[in-house]
């Protein structure tokens, strides 16, 4: 087969070497790609966004199947451009990304469906934000009802807070056209847990669970970033937990998608929030989280390639999921500055420390290669640095030994991912 991944970021690389490992696969193609990605498939310089040409690229290379990787071209339409030219292409249609791309859908679904998440009210102005604040319960929880790269969340804890929140997201656009409406959501305590799936239309099959750090700061201080850190397995997703999500959750929010008329095959990121009155969901993604992909593909055991297949022509119930009965951490190396100013074009070393060991990983996030062969920084998360191990703290162990073999100018990374919880 021939392979097309959309996308240059570090789930995108995580893909393609899960994708690489595929006895089916003898050639693998990634657009636009980055540095590391390079490695194992062959970048095009063609955006993620650039429909046309990728359509145009997937017939000349007689492309067998394309992966689209970002939130963005998902939403805008990209496995439509690519259906309506006869191509095999794995992820939601435009109508079922909505899950994603519009918070205020996806809320209002949930609430049609008595899937179970937290209250809420929507918004298409200032005023109206402003001045149900005035009355509403702090702490809060804003989010602009598009897509805002992981980071269009304000967490509310005075009304100051709160207000200046619709500030930021109505007024001053911070995330542009994302928060020209915003969903005013109940705050809820609890840990977060994060569950990957694949759908198939009808079908619903559960990855391993995981948990991301959003906080760009040791002890989730600081900015909401695209994601600092992860792990895979979370101790907190219990068997418990797993059986009521099944119940209420997962496949009812597949029937629920098919019942608007808007069947959804790919992939079905779950956002979970462990309450005292028992699982919600926090948010949808319609594909694979980052840094979530990089440690629960290296888990995962099947070919990959078998189950996108699957997923595309509706017989995901025939395919038996497994994963490895051990664990990953993903430490995100980060350019100093992120996620607001930061600087790039400086020299990463080390890289090659990865080639030779087994069960550790250099995910490539923001690289990039220069003419003269040297890979340099081109992003605010440059690196995924992600190790396996036995355990939770053999992998956590694993990762951050192996965070060391890497420098770079401006090199900068939590140094909690996963601290304590090997302990739950």
């Amino acid at each position: 087969m021939k392979v097309l991944i959309i996308g240059g970021g570090g789930r995108e690389h995580a893909i393609a070497w899960k994708i690489s490992q595929s006895p089916k696969v003898d050639k693998l193609y990634c657009a636009p790609g980055n540095a590391g990605i390079r490695e194992i498939a062959e970048c095009v310089d063609i955006g993620v966004m650039d429909f046309d040409r990728q359509v145009d690229f997937a017939k000349e290379k007689k492309i067998d199947l394309t992966v689209i990787g970002p939130d963005d071209p998902l939403v805008a339409g990209a496995v439509d451009a690519f259906e309506a030219a006869g191509l095999r292409v794995f992820g939601p249609r435009k109508s079922a990304a909505l899950l994603e791309g519009s918070k205020s859908f996806s809320k209002d679904l949930m609430k049609k469906y008595g899937i179970p998440t937290a209250g809420y009210e929507v918004f298409d102005s200032p005023e109206a934000a402003l001045a149900y604040l005035k009355t509403a319960s702090i702490p809060i929880v804003l989010k602009a009802d598009g897509l805002a790269l992981g980071k269009g969340v304000f967490i509310c804890n005075t009304r100051e807070e709160a207000e200046n929140g619709v500030k930021a997201l109505m007024l001053d656009k911070r995330f542009g056209s994302a928060g020209n409406r915003i969903v005013a959501e109940e705050f809820m305590t609890g840990r977060e847990v994060s569950v990957l799936s694949f759908v198939d239309g009808k079908t619903v099959k559960i990855m391993t669970s995981a948990q991301d750090h959003k906080r760009a700061k040791d002890g989730d201080q600081g900015l909401n970033t695209g994601g600092m850190g992860t792990f895979s397995p979370s101790p907190f997703y219990t068997e418990e937990v797993d059986k009521f999500c099944k119940a209420y959750i997962y496949q009812a929010t597949v029937d629920a998608m098919k019942a608007e008329g808007r069947e959804f095959k790919g992939i079905i990121f779950f956002g979970l929030m462990l309450t005292e009155k028992g699982p919600r969901v926090l948010e949808y993604n319609a594909r694979f989280g980052d840094p979530e992909t990089q440690v629960v593909l290296p888990r995962m055991k099947n070919d990959i390639v078998e189950v996108l297949e699957a997923c595309i022509d509706g017989t995901l119930d025939q395919i038996d999921l497994q994963f490895e009965e051990n664990a990953a951490v993903c430490v995100v190396l980060a350019s100093e500055g992120y996620p607001e100013k930061y600087e790039k074009g400086f020299p990463i070393a080390g890289l090659e420390a990865f080639k030779h060991r087994t069960g550790y990983f250099a995910f490539h996030a923001g690289s990039k290669l220069e003419d003269n062969g040297v890979v340099v920084t081109d992003g605010g998360r440059v690196l995924g640095v992600t190790a396996v191990g036995t355990d939770l703290k053999e992998a956590r162990n694993n990762a951050y030994e192996a965070v060391t073999w890497v420098s770079f100018k401006n090199k900068y990374m939590r140094r909690d991912i996963g601290k304590g919880i090997e302990k739950a």
